[in-house]
C-alpha cells in the first residue's frame, strides 16, 4: 500500500512553486534586495521584508538537518528538515531508503537529491532521497 499525498493547498503566491513541482522542478524564492534565498515561497522576504523577489530554480540537492520516522509497517513515513545547497531549510519527507528498515535508512547530514511524488488531484509535492 502506498501513502496516499493530501492535494497541497495552492495560492496566488505559490502557483508557480506548485507549476513547477508538476513539471520536476524546485523553486525557491530569492531576495533581490538583500540576496538571501528562502523557502517557503513567499512575497515577501523574511530576512529584510522587502517584496523584491523572484523565483529561482533550485539544484534539487540538500543535506538533512534533522528527522523523524513515524508509523510503522507499510503505514510508516519519514518527515525531515532538509538544508538546501541555496541556504534555506525545508519542511519535507524523506522517500526511498524504506528497504533499509529496521536498519537506519536515513542519517543527520546524509545528501539527497528531490524526487516529485503525486498528490491526491493536486499537483505534485517535492520530497528527497539519498542522492
Amino acid at each position: 500500500m502506498t501513502r496516499k499525498i493530501p492535494k497541497p493547498m495552492v495560492q496566488a503566491e505559490t502557483a508557480a512553486y506548485w507549476q513547477a513541482a508538476d513539471e520536476g522542478r524546485l523553486l525557491v524564492k530569492r531576495c533581490t534586495a538583500c540576496g538571501e534565498f528562502h523557502h517557503y515561497p513567499r512575497d515577501i522576504c523574511p530576512h529584510c521584508l522587502s517584496d523584491a523577489t523572484e523565483w529561482v530554480e533550485a539544484a534539487g540537492t540538500g543535506t538533512v538537518y534533522s528527522f523523524s520516522t513515524m508509523g510503522q509497517g507499510e503505514a510508516a513515513y519519514t518527515l525531515a528538515y532538509v538544508t538546501l545547497d541555496e541556504g534555506p531549510t525545508m519542511l519535507t519527507n524523506l522517500v526511498g531508503a524504506e528497504a533499509a528498515v529496521p536498519a537506519p535508512a536515513y542519517a543527520i547530514g546524509q545528501k539527497v537529491r528531490v524526487v516529485f511524488a503525486p498528490s491526491e488531484g493536486g499537483p505534485a509535492v517535492p520530497m528527497f532521497t539519498p542522492a
